[in-house]
């Protein structure tokens, strides 16, 4: 991915600082909205099934450099989540988690037009273009028990931060991400584009939805004073409320798949508004 980013600022540093102009108007870049989906892949959703979309909203800022290249800062906010209940695998449905976050992403990405692209000119007001880029977001998973809504980090539910589980460290709500995708762009008037992107985001995180490694029903106190299930220890495994009524959690056995990267993409339509100046044109003779 390294050498993704060293090849985008590459191209944007060695890409004629050319910006076409119309009647001396020159696109100086875009100032936009958007509003679409967005979906989760990860323990929950081995399949990458489909089927749980959730909404995605979002505005950007777009530097041209010339007809073909420009830098782009993206914000996104959206929710993700998922449950098992949806998983067509046995063991996934009999495990029975679920998760929901909210999601707050700042990226930069280069965009690479396939074609010319003049605002202004209708000759030239559509393209193709790929997106790839590098960004921070946040998230924070969490669950509902008894109607009640409980956030699974500071919970622990595979032992993080138990003295049982040393190598177990408490998750950040922190993680990078790398966006590459395609989209279309049209320019309506010269003041004014619409857009199209789908864009599909690997993170550096396997805990979006708190599901990682191994059960750890050991890591802390399993009842209250009171006989009843901690929250933790009723949320760490949920196979108690399917089949018989036995949890499958024990310890050391499989929850999730700590060797894959959890991921999610967004796909949205945008409004754009054109940054232009202006520039006299050049006399002809």
């Amino acid at each position: 991915m390294k050498r993704i980013l060293i090849l985008i600022l590459g191209g944007l540093g060695f890409a004629p600082s050319v910006v076409a102009q119309v009647d001396g108007v020159i696109n100086e870049g875009e100032f936009g909205i958007t509003a679409g989906a967005a979906h989760y892949f990860g323990d929950l959703n081995t399949r990458a099934a489909i089927n749980r979309p959730k909404p995605a909203i979002g505005v950007f800022f777009r530097k041209q450099f010339n007809e073909y290249v420009a830098l782009r800062l993206n914000v996104h906010y959206a929710q993700l989540g998922y449950s098992d209940v949806y998983s067509k695998n046995d063991y996934q449905r009999r495990r029975n988690l679920s998760f929901n976050t909210n999601i707050w992403e700042v990226a930069l990405q280069g965009d690479f037009n396939f074609m010319r692209f003049v605002p202004g000119d209708p000759e030239f007001a559509f393209t193709p273009y790929v997106t790839l880029g590098a960004g921070v977001f946040s998230y924070d998973p969490y669950a509902y028990l008894g109607g009640k809504k409980y956030f699974l980090r500071p919970l622990g539910t595979e032992g993080q931060g138990s003295p049982l589980y040393p190598d177990r460290k408490p998750y950040s709500t922190m993680a990078i991400c790398f966006p590459l995708g395609m989209g279309i762009k049209y320019n309506i008037n010269r003041n004014m584009n619409f857009s199209f992107e789908l864009a599909y985001r690997f993170t550096t995180t396997d805990y979006l939805d708190d599901v990682s490694t191994t059960y750890a029903p050991d890591a802390f106190p399993q009842t209250l004073p009171n006989g009843a299930p901690t929250p933790w220890y009723a949320l760490q495994d949920r196979s108690y409320e399917t089949g018989d009524g036995i949890p499958i959690g024990t310890k050391g056995r499989q929850r999730g798949f700590s060797s894959q990267k959890d991921s999610y993409v967004i796909a949205d339509i945008g409004l754009s508004f054109t940054l232009t100046s202006y520039q006299c044109p050049t006399a002809k003779y």
